[in-house]
């Protein structure tokens, strides 16, 4: 197992993950749960997340919770529930035995940060949970395979505010190729993802630092406050030539859920 401390000494670093929005581009299921209960191979994605950084070490989580947030807490408060065999013996007191448990070394928190908040607002909330050292965050909605290691250690580095993962998603639409005057086709050819520009994936890191950019909760993360660290040269980024998948729709679950069908799921490290 690949395991890593906080970047100033002793404790083990802690994972914020935004779970909180309406999901509103998959409303096929969201109607009837948060976008990151969502199952992508019978397990919902935001339990892939946790089992990915998991792996690295990372195993107490700070879950900020908004829209059907219940949906959520009833899912950890049911843990064993899930994801053991259960006998459950009406002959004897209602007994409930449980078989194989399948316990993770997780300390999780679930906040309310509010059915409207936005997601810089979110994080404002949990700063009493944080404390005064370095936290990890991530989307509740994206998988990956990036190196959160080399992440923290770019991180560590850099010496910014904030670090976050950047990637070059694959098209999802062909190019046509133009000639010089722009008037006629030439050709036609997949989208390369070096026609696309860097986006944030997420899979940040963020100093206490940060909580002085973040007003109420209105405030947008990926608006202001970056664009203000950004004019400050306090943003860093990491950037991941690997695979990255955000699930926004139902087609991005389905190919989710085809990578994880024909063993050929990168974020899943942990077997």
């Amino acid at each position: 197992m690949n395991m890593y401390y906080n970047i100033y000494g002793g404790n083990k670093v802690k994972a914020v993950i935004l779970a909180g929005g309406f999901g509103t581009r998959i409303s096929e299921e969201s109607y009837l749960k948060p976008k990151p209960m969502i199952e992508i191979g019978g397990s919902p994605i935001l339990w892939h997340i946790m089992k990915y950084y998991s792996h690295y070490g990372v195993n107490e989580f700070i879950i900020c919770c908004g829209y059907k947030g219940y949906v959520i807490k009833e899912y950890f408060a049911d843990y064993y529930l899930h994801r053991s065999d259960v006998t459950f013996d009406f002959t004897s007191d209602n007994n409930v035995a449980i078989h194989n448990n399948a316990a993770e070394p997780w300390k999780v928190t679930l906040i309310d940060t509010g059915l409207e908040t936005q997601t810089g607002g979110r994080i404002k909330r949990v700063k009493p949970y944080v404390g005064n050292e370095a936290f990890m965050l991530t989307y509740g909605d994206g998988l990956s395979n990036v190196d959160l290691n080399a992440l923290l250690g770019q991180h560590k580095l850099l010496k910014t505010t904030v670090t976050l993962t950047a990637v070059q998603p694959s098209g999802r639409y062909g190019v046509v190729d133009l000639n010089e005057d722009k008037t006629l086709i030439t050709g036609f050819r997949e989208k390369s993802k070096e026609d696309t520009n860097w986006i944030n994936a997420g899979f940040m890191v963020m100093e206490p630092e940060v909580f002085n950019y973040l007003d109420d909760d209105a405030c947008i993360l990926e608006r202001t406050p970056m664009e203000s660290l950004a004019k400050e040269n306090k943003l860093g980024v990491y950037k991941h030539y690997g695979f990255w998948q955000c699930m926004d729709t139902i087609r991005d679950k389905s190919l989710l859920e085809g990578l994880l069908k024909n063993n050929d799921a990168p974020w899943r490290v942990w077997l």
